[in-house]
């Protein structure tokens, strides 16, 4: 609930209205039941009590890297469903990649997260939550959130941007908002909704291929909207926004990695406001999909480099703790 929700009940249940900020600072700083926010009158914590519950997460495992000390976590929700999240250490801060829905919709052929299909959204408090429990475990303050988890955002998009709005509010977390990225396979209609937010996000794009033929056959989202109509969209999004958007590319060896397939991809995101950060494909034992070796990836982002499109590999976490969503939880119910 924002703090003028709260507002709104409290004027219903006789309240003076300043218990709102209050209310929503206690939220916000962690806190797990009612009773813990100390200055507030017990009548009124009984009564928040028996309306209301506090959204949180439990972890079913906690696994970390002994490479480079990134965490992921299996939580479990209130309903016995689990999701994933992963904290990681850059120079920066640290960084917590969370999930939006239980599963997801979009079946991407080189995902473990939607193996089993799509089973609920998550609420903006449960993505919260994520990001408060990485904090609790291990004694730090997280500076960057990334909506690149289990689940699609656009899929979830009212809760999603519940949660942008709360995770950045000067009385809560108060984590800037371009220091969040949203990540979203390309559900167009959300693209255009979210430009219309003024929320100065960062918007990444899992664009994964040159053209419509190899697009479809690995993410099923692409019959629906191809690549033209969501490039399209990206421009719109940047005119209107000013924002760069970041395009995802998973590596994947004889699929979409040769430097005919550079040259095409260049072609379409020649002249826009945009990076392109390359992912070495990960492993998931459903599909024979692999990455092709470093110098095989170097060789694609040099030839991106050369096209003049502006390109960067993204650093691989966590490989020993296979921290890439999806595949704990797949592990843990299929048990």
């Amino acid at each position: 609930m924002t703090i003028e929700e709260i507002g709104e009940w409290l004027k219903i249940a006789g309240e003076p209205p300043y218990r709102a900020e209050q209310i929503f600072t206690w939220l916000h700083s962690g806190v797990e039941k009612f009773d813990e926010m100390s200055n507030l009158p017990k009548k009124l914590r009984e009564n928040l009590c028996n309306n209301f519950h506090i959204a949180d997460v439990k972890i079913k495992k906690r696994l970390e890297s002994t490479i480079d000390n990134t965490v992921k976590y299996l939580y479990e929700l209130y309903d016995g469903e689990f999701i994933e999240s992963v904290l990681m250490n850059y120079h920066h801060g640290y960084s917590v990649c969370i999930s939006t829905q239980v599963g997801c919709r979009m079946g991407c052929k080189f995902c473990a997260s939607g193996l089993e299909g799509f089973f609920r959204n998550l609420t903006a408090s449960e993505m919260l939550a994520q990001v408060k429990m990485a904090e609790k475990d291990n004694g730090i303050r997280v500076s960057n959130v990334v909506m690149m988890g289990m689940g699609e955002p656009l899929d979830n998009y009212d809760n999603s941007v519940r949660f942008l709005r709360l995770v950045s509010h000067e009385k809560g977390m108060n984590i800037g908002l371009r220091h969040i990225s949203l990540s979203t396979s390309g559900v167009v209609p959300g693209i255009y909704k979210l430009m219309n937010e003024s929320l100065p996000i960062t918007l990444s794009i899992s664009l994964h291929a040159p053209n419509n033929e190899v697009r479809s056959k690995i993410m099923p989202v692409n019959r629906k909207w191809n690549i033209e109509e969501l490039l399209k969209a990206c421009r719109d999004y940047i005119d209107k926004t000013g924002r760069r958007i970041s395009f995802e590319y998973a590596v994947i060896d004889g699929v979409n990695d040769t430097d005919e397939n550079a040259k095409e991809l260049a072609s379409k995101l020649k002249g826009m406001l945009c990076h392109l950060n390359l992912i070495p494909a990960n492993p998931v034992a459903e599909n024979n999909f692999k990455s092709p070796d470093k110098a095989g990836i170097q060789n694609f982002c040099n030839s991106m480099i050369k096209y003049g499109i502006n390109t960067t590999v993204r650093r691989t976490l966590g490989a020993d703790i296979n921290a890439s969503c999806g595949q704990l939880r797949r592990s843990e119910t299929l048990r």
